[in-house]
């Protein structure tokens, strides 16, 4: 199966650029209304909950990198119970906040993959 997963360190810097770019998203959304420490935790912690359940869920460590499905369904499963979780816990969900949510984490999720689809491609290209 192509994109197999290679290794521990793999999914670790997998799981670790999911989590770190989720948090760059929430960053720079609260810096945008001015809010510190506790405005950005608040915002991150449903979108991290969905994160994980997106990772068990879809098994994802058993390939990190594949984009059809690991990426995909990891971007979807975190943004959806991301939302609901803001939602249950009465934090604001305006229509505008979710259609840039699903923006913005579907290039981050999808892109470092889609980069990381391009690098190997290209590294197999010169020692083929």
């Amino acid at each position: 199966m192509p994109y197999r997963n290679t290794g521990l360190a793999v999914t670790s810097l997998a799981a670790g650029l999911d989590v770190a770019l989720l948090l760059l998203f929430v960053m720079i959304g609260r810096a945008s209304h001015g809010e510190g420490l506790w405005g950005v935790l608040g915002t991150w912690w449903p979108f991290l909950a969905g994160l994980i359940v997106a990772w068990l869920v879809l098994r994802a460590w058993r390939t990190p990198l594949q984009i059809a499905w690991t990426g995909l369904g990891v971007w979807m499963i975190t943004v959806i119970v991301g939302v609901l979780l803001r939602i249950v816990s009465g934090q604001g969900v305006q229509v505008s906040f979710v259609i840039v949510t699903f923006l913005v984490t579907g290039a981050f999720l999808i892109g470092w993959r889609s980069i990381a689809l391009l690098v190997g491609r290209l590294r197999n290209r010169r020692t083929a």
